[in-house]
């Protein structure tokens, strides 16, 4: 059910939408704006845009839309949540679970596992929804944000946009790299000769990656890798790209040289400043068993 609000300005000043916020703190200025655009804000019962600027005395009614739930059913799965306070989690997703429901995954999702476990999500764009910040692949393992309210996903989108926050991944590559450590700086966009992939384009998005050696084997490399942004498949195409593509990645690398399904890649540490606290907050997620049991038989057969 729709909730309604009325306010009449007496000390506050500036911007419509600005305003309109400070007297309604839990809401985001990119919902506020999206309301006024549709007018669900009026000043004195007459629409305004969003850079009106407010009048001592203007009666401002605003009418909160409803929430339309998201199709998807609550599963009851079980996930492991590294960190859960009133604002958001942290979940460390295992390798085979799709982040979101597809055509070709319609359940078993975490977006299905998040509906069961955790009663308040984010909103974000006018849909009841698990408020998932960032996603990784489904054989990627690892560390993942999730917003229980819109300003927490607001904040925590923009601390990715910024690359203000951490994120370290662990990845075991084929090749041995002779160097410590660099830096791959190539844009990625949709492959032109197979729109299922991505591909190191001329006019793609901007895509930067760092990574460090961390041990090297006979026929591989386990290497750590922090972003500077978050392209699709960025790690998998940019490593393919230098000539070392990530083992058991069955679109960018040789198929079927280690043990397990799906490629060798782990969002091993994630940190950033919590949405409300502004406290930076590091949390690290073990590797994954097979992971580790791989690395074992790898030093085994040094």
């Amino acid at each position: 059910m729709s909730q309604t609000y009325q306010f009449k300005i007496e000390n506050e000043s500036g911007r419509l939408d600005k305003v309109v916020v400070e007297l309604l703190p839990t809401f985001t200025r990119s919902h506020v704006q999206q309301w006024i655009k549709e007018g669900d804000v009026t000043v004195n019962n007459n629409s305004a845009k969003s850079n009106y600027k407010v009048q001592t005395g203007d009666i401002i009614d605003i009418t909160e839309p409803e929430l339309i739930p998201l199709d998807v059913e609550a599963e009851d799965i079980p996930i492991a949540i590294v960190f859960e306070d009133e604002d958001m989690l942290v979940i460390n997703k295992p390798q085979g679970m799709v982040v979101h429901p597809s055509a070709g995954h319609p359940s078993g999702t975490l977006v299905n596992a998040l509906m069961f476990h955790v009663k308040d999500l984010s909103g974000i764009n006018g849909t009841i929804r698990p408020g998932i910040v960032h996603r990784i692949d489904k054989d990627t393992s690892g560390l993942l944000m999730v917003a229980k309210n819109d300003l927490a996903h607001e904040n925590l989108a923009a601390q990715l946009k910024d690359h203000s926050s951490l994120r370290e991944y662990y990845a075991l590559v084929h090749g041995v790299i002779p160097h410590d450590k660099g830096t791959i700086d190539a844009p990625v966009g949709r492959s032109k000769n197979d729109r299922k992939k991505q591909d190191i384009i001329d006019d793609g998005r901007a895509a930067i990656t760092h990574f460090q050696v961390l041990e090297r084997f006979k026929d591989f490399t386990l290497v750590s890798l922090k972003l500077e942004t978050g392209r699709t498949h960025q790690i998998r195409v940019h490593m393919k790209y230098i000539g070392y593509p990530l083992a058991g990645d069955p679109i960018y690398g040789p198929r079927k040289t280690l043990p397990g399904k799906g490629q060798y890649l782990h969002a091993r540490v994630l940190g950033f400043n919590h949405p409300k606290t502004n406290e930076f907050l590091t949390f690290e997620a073990p590797l994954p068993k097979l992971f580790e049991d791989t690395l074992t038989e790898l030093r085994e057969t040094r």
